[in-house]
């Protein structure tokens, strides 16, 4: 099958939605207005994540087979595409967003066939299979991945260039084990190179700025996870299950290590903050672009160690030692920039006394 033209129609179809709806958020409300936390000019439109949806969508109904499980994953996916949009337009609570965000899962396991059954041989020797425990960690595993794309989602580019390293990983590996799934991935990195044309406002200013919203961050996290699901199972066996965690490796980190430091200092883990790493580079005078520069090689990194230990055949134990050493170096890296950084400032404003 060509490729080019399934890809060219979600890139077209997410770039012309884009321009179709973008009057349509703005007369609805649908629009990310500035305050303390977020900092931008005027009201912008969040329509990104519903334009990918399209772009995919349309590009997969004409040229793809349709079989049981995509037609579960458009229908979960679409549900959690909703889910975003009611809580870009109305801000729902955090038990509400977690409980549909469960009921999505569900359908994600029992519909789509598509669940964690094994930890692989994490342990050394014996395989950690989940049994009974696998719909629970599953759950959890669908939780994480929605919300650390969207908790990563702080600066213009960011979610949208992470999400793109983690799809041509996935494209890449899913290809290789000969799973048609590769497919998703790509039809993801075509229509979302579209949506950073206007995100990034690139080739030219005069692009209209539009934001992906926590739809769009949503949507991306929920067909990551189900893309890493189905690539570490044994069916399929694209990669050992540790491996996902270096595909996701810096919205997972940032998301536990910023609750970490909420739930320390006593406040909501899901409360919204300037906190994050991205937040982190700017207050040390990186500018936005040098940022996502950055975290962007960051997570290429991170991603290219994880696949070569995985093309290794390096034992997946070692392969897990080795990520949470760079998680806890990381954490502590970035507990330790917070204080220097809070010196440097008590220091300035004592001079200015």
């Amino acid at each position: 099958m060509n490729i080019v033209l399934p890809l060219l129609i979600a890139f077209t179809a997410c770039f012309f939605a884009i321009w179709l709806t973008k009057p349509m958020a703005i007369k609805t409300g649908l629009v990310d207005i500035p305050n303390g936390r977020k900092i931008h000019d005027g009201q912008v439109p969040l329509i990104g994540g519903v334009a990918i949806y399209i772009g995919v969508f349309l590009s997969s109904i004409l040229f793809f087979d349709l079989t049981y499980p995509f037609k579960i994953y458009l229908i979960a996916s679409a549900l959690t595409l909703v889910l975003g949009v009611f809580d870009d337009k109305f801000s729902l609570s955090v038990r509400l967003r977690v409980i549909i965000q469960v009921a999505i899962a569900m359908l994600m396991i029992y519909q789509g066939g598509v669940s964690l059954n094994s930890l692989g041989l994490i342990f050394g020797f014996f395989e950690a299979s989940l049994d009974h425990s696998s719909i629970v960690i599953t759950v959890i595993a669908v939780i994480a991945a929605i919300n650390a794309f969207n908790m990563v989602d702080g600066i213009d580019g960011l979610a949208g260039v992470l999400s793109v390293i983690t799809f041509i990983a996935l494209g890449i590996l899913l290809w290789v084990a000969g799973s048609v799934w590769y497919l998703l991935a790509l039809l993801f990195i075509a229509a979302i190179i579209a949506f950073l044309l206007f995100n990034l406002r690139w080739p030219t200013r005069a692009m209209h700025k539009v934001f992906m919203g926590d739809a769009g961050s949503m949507l991306i996290g929920f067909t990551i996870v189900w893309l890493l699901l189905i690539g570490a199972d044994k069916s399929v066996n694209a990669f050992k299950p540790v491996t996902a965690l270096y595909l996701i490796a810096i919205p997972l980190m940032d998301m536990a290590a910023i609750m970490y430091r909420r739930v320390k200092k006593g406040t909501s883990p899901f409360k919204p903050d300037r906190e994050h790493l991205h937040h982190i580079f700017e207050r040390a005078g990186c500018s936005r672009k040098r940022s996502l520069i950055i975290i962007a090689l960051m997570a290429v990194g991170v991603a290219l160690l994880g696949g070569l230990m995985d093309f290794f055949n390096v034992p997946e134990w070692i392969m897990l030692l080795v990520f949470l050493i760079i998680f806890f170096s990381y954490s502590y890296a970035l507990f330790h920039v917070w204080r220097i950084l809070s010196w440097i400032r008590k220091n300035r404003t004592e001079a200015n006394l």
